[in-house]
C-alpha cells in the first residue's frame, strides 16, 4: 500500500546496526557518508534496525521533503543482516520476507522438532 502512494521503487537495507535514535538529518548522514548512497533519490525507501530487533525506520525522499517511518512489530523481531556494514538492495519479495521476520537476504524457515510441539 505505501509502495504505491509513495512511488517506491528501490528498497536499501542498511546492514548491521544503527543508533535509531537518529532523525532524518541523522540517517541521512549515515546513507551518505557510512553507506555512500544518495539520501535525495527519489522513489528509494533507506531501512534501518538498532540493536533491539523489534522495530524499524525508514528515511524515502519524496522530492519535496523526507518521509521518515517508524514501525514496531508487536509479536515477533526482525530477522536482521548484522554481520556486514555495507547496504543491500532488496526485491519486491525481498522486502515482503523483511515486513514478515524473515532475513531478507537469507530467507530460511526454522526446522520444528516435532518432540517441542507437544
Amino acid at each position: 500500500m505505501l509502495e504505491d502512494a509513495a512511488g517506491i521503487r528501490r528498497v536499501m537495507l542498511a546492514c548491521g546496526t544503527v543508533d535509531l535514535r537518529k532523525g532524518i538529518d541523522g540517517l541521512a548522514m549515515i546513507i551518505g557518508d557510512k553507506y555512500g548512497q544518495n539520501p535525495f533519490e527519489k522513489g528509494t525507501l533507506f531501512l534501518f534496525c538498532g540493536k533491539r530487533s523489534d522495530r524499524c525506520k525508514g528515511l524515502l525522499w519524496m522530492g519535496t521533503g523526507f518521509l521518515l517511518l517508524y514501525k514496531r512489530f508487536e509479536d515477533g523481531r526482525l530477522s536482521w543482516p548484522r554481520t556486514t556494514q555495507e547496504a543491500a538492495e532488496l526485491t519486491e519479495e525481498q522486502y515482503n520476507y523483511l515486513m514478515l521476520g524473515l532475513n531478507p537476504l537469507d530467507p530460511k524457515i526454522k526446522d520444528v522438532d516435532p518432540k517441542n510441539i507437544y
